[in-house]
């Protein structure tokens, strides 16, 4: 089975109306400005998991910056995996800057058969995560209903790019050593944190943390995979693709030709995502 833990959709309504929604929200203004940047429905995503033989994607939402929008989007994400049971797997974006706001929605969301609350972007909603009066109701929830937390992550060197952001590692790694009872998935191969685990006390505050592909090709040379499950294993590694960014069929075509064992690449592929996302069949 092969799992696409990163990809992102949008009701058509926002497709339809790019501009609007530019105008009215920063992140979504970053990300989707430039009118090459793809946005995808859900009828659109299953189209190309068909093509590319994936059998369930993980939709994520985006950071929006004010409560209204993610509403609005979580509704069509809660659409989409009502319409898709077997197919889609859904994560909600909330805005704590709406705390009392945020944990309500996340409460309907969890009955509702959410699997996790992400992407999560910090910076761009102006959120500071060392804030434990801001987070750690965030943190309580989250483990009342075992729910995952994804967050985008950047790399504090390289090149610039939209949407890169400020969440690096040095960013994350407190909030990361706070909680080690929460599950979190850094994506983006955590801006490089998995790296550090060379560091005995960093390998071991990051045990229940999970690092995605999404993007890969445009960030790490094909290296990244083997040089990662020597650095943390290949339990920690899961595909994402950051679709409609990036075809599906590009990353696993890289992680196919990596030349990792058999048993390394179906647990990247989909064995690790069946494992936390409860996926038995």
């Amino acid at each position: 089975m092969i799992i696409d833990f990163h990809t992102h959709i949008f009701p058509p309504q926002i497709k339809k109306n790019r501009s609007r929604y530019i105008d009215s929200d920063p992140c979504f203004a970053i990300l989707y400005s430039d009118e090459k940047a793809r946005l995808a429905t859900a009828d659109e995503l299953i189209s190309s998991m068909d093509r590319a033989g994936v059998n369930v994607s993980v939709i994520l939402n985006i950071g929006w910056t004010t409560h209204e929008l993610c509403l609005e989007t979580n509704d069509y994400i809660l659409e989409s995996i009502s319409r898709y049971p077997k197919r889609l797997v859904g994560f909600c974006s909330v805005q704590l800057q709406s705390p009392e706001a945020a944990l309500k929605e996340i409460e309907r969301c969890a009955g509702s058969g959410i699997k996790g609350v992400g992407e999560l972007r910090p910076d761009m909603q102006l959120l500071d995560i060392s804030d434990e009066q801001l987070i750690n109701p965030l943190v309580d929830i989250l483990k009342k209903h075992n729910l995952i937390l994804l967050t985008h992550t950047s790399e504090p060197v390289g090149h610039i790019y939209p949407g890169k952001g400020a969440v690096t590692p040095e960013v994350l790694y407190p909030f990361i050593a706070d909680n080690p009872e929460l599950t979190i998935i850094c994506s983006h191969w955590g801006g490089g944190l998995p790296f550090y685990a060379l560091m005995p006390e960093v390998k071991q505050a990051i045990s229940n943390v999970y690092f995605d592909t999404a993007a890969s090709p445009l960030l790490y040379s094909p290296r990244i995979y083997e040089q990662v499950v020597q650095l943390v294993g290949a339990d920690k590694i899961l595909f994402g693709s950051d679709y409609p960014l990036l075809e599906q069929e590009r990353i696993i075509k890289e992680i196919k030709s990596a030349g990792l064992p058999a048993e390394m690449e179906d647990k990247i592929l989909g064995g690790n995502a069946r494992r936390l996302l409860g996926i038995n069949s």
